[in-house]
């Protein structure tokens, strides 16, 4: 569904391009290259702002406040990979590495990793991640989290069904991995479920496990998605979620944070107590769930 979504966007944002550069270019190319810039640049300055706020979001927070050189490189490199994500990856390659899965548990195989992405992702965001494990032969399974704007209780089944096929293909109890929402999704679906003795270990990126400040500022139009609103700081769903956690099911989560996270902010709103929480200083909220450091430390945890 996401995946289609995106192609008719490129498509309409390419043609408009293209209309722009021809229509208005032919008679003035000046004019042209002013208007294009200008499109672009509203991606840029739409990254530039969430720096911004997640900077004076953290500035009472218990993480290191991030340098005016940290907040651009992480800009830059967000802007980058936002790009290749989601122009690239999820439109047209999030099925390019289907699920690796063992024929039986009776097969000789190593512990396996079931993906559980983000807010408006699909399967794609872990393309980093596929030619890795395929390397050293480790089975995984990604989600795709559909419908896209539902509660977030309503993937229990979705994570529950992926867990329980990885357990009967390997024999072993999964590592399940979760960007930003997929984080959260987990701990939802550990309440709906109460399986925790299906899981090995739980590794969250960028979770808005308090919620994120960056929804308080968002339109309120957003109050009518109902996983946007879920993750809104220190919302009511969220306290309830916690209310009913025990400290031996969050000491099976690894938690990775960031200072420069643009979308979940203040950063410490990615932690949890009794769980090993980890910062990873300067890494911007999209880059985290493809950066190299915290795939092998992921990997490690098998």
């Amino acid at each position: 569904m996401l995946s289609r979504l995106l192609r008719r966007l490129v498509a309409v944002c390419l043609g408009a391009m293209v209309i722009l550069l021809f229509g208005v270019g032919t008679s003035s190319p000046l004019w042209a290259a002013y208007l294009v810039m200008a499109a672009l640049s509203v991606f840029g300055v739409t990254l530039a702002l969430q720096c911004a706020m997640a900077a004076h979001a953290n500035r009472h927070d218990l993480v290191p406040p991030a340098s005016a050189l940290q907040l651009l490189r992480a800009w830059l490199r967000e802007a980058w990979v936002a790009a290749k994500v989601f122009v690239w990856w999820q439109p047209f390659r999030s099925n390019k590495y289907p699920d690796r899965l063992p024929d039986s548990a009776n097969a000789p195989s190593s512990r396996g990793i079931v993906f559980v992405h983000g807010f408006f992702c699909n399967r794609g965001v872990w393309n980093a991640w596929y030619p890795v494990l395929d390397s050293k032969q480790i089975p995984y399974a990604a989600i795709n989290l559909e419908p896209i704007f539902t509660s977030i209780d309503e993937y229990a089944d979705l994570l529950n069904h992926a867990v329980d096929l990885m357990y009967d293909r390997t024999g072993q109890k999964p590592l399940i991995i979760g960007h930003s929402m997929g984080g959260v999704v987990v701990r939802a679906w550990l309440r709906a479920s109460s399986t925790d003795s299906k899981v090995h270990r739980i590794v969250t990126i960028g979770s808005p496990h308090h919620g994120t400040r960056l929804g308080l500022w968002a339109p309120s139009r957003l109050d009518n998605i109902a996983n946007a609103h879920q993750m809104r700081f220190g919302g009511q769903w969220l306290r309830n979620l916690a209310q009913l956690e025990v400290p031996i099911r969050r000491s099976m989560f690894v938690c990775f944070y960031s200072n420069c996270d643009n979308i979940v902010f203040p950063a410490t709103s990615a932690t949890l107590a009794d769980a090993d929480n980890r910062h990873v200083a300067g890494l911007p909220h999209l880059a985290m769930a493809l950066d190299k450091s915290i795939i092998e430390q992921s990997i490690a945890l098998l």
